[in-house]
């Protein structure tokens, strides 16, 4: 099983998910992430999966056009900015949206940002857990 998460930047969420996601499951799916104007990975989410003893290696943000000829079993966006400008994948037979905020652009000191990444990724665990990981083999 093939799984592609896609959000704007690649920077964030879909950073998050990818990983927590491929430490889910293991050998039981090939997981990606790309973004339609992807920047840089944001070094606090390798600070919050390190937290969890995530592995954050080849973590890197890439373009939704690297993926846009391959087939996969699910695509997901994780930020509504995404799923109106993403492509059509039609060979996927599962497209999920899930609106989740962008830690990034919270203010404040670095404590509470930082606690902002910690919202998103265990709502990306949890969620990830009921949703995507029944549909693995």
């Amino acid at each position: 099983m093939r799984i592609l998460i896609l959000c704007t930047h690649n920077a964030r969420r879909s950073q998050l998910a990818e990983a927590l996601l491929r430490s889910l499951a293991g050998s039981r799916c090939e997981v990606y992430s790309a973004g339609t104007e992807p920047s840089q990975v944001d070094p606090r989410v390798l600070t919050v999966l390190g937290e969890l003893g995530i592995p954050v290696e080849g973590l890197r943000s890439k373009s939704v056009e690297e993926f846009r000829d391959q087939h996969f079993d699910v695509v997901l966006t994780v930020c509504d900015d995404a799923r109106e400008r993403c492509p059509v994948f039609p060979g996927a037979p599962r497209q999920l949206h899930w609106s989740l905020p962008d830690p990034g652009q919270v203010q404040g000191r670095p404590e509470e940002v930082l606690e902002a990444f910690r919202r998103v990724r265990d709502e990306l665990l949890e969620r990830l857990r009921q949703e995507i990981l029944p549909l693995l083999p």
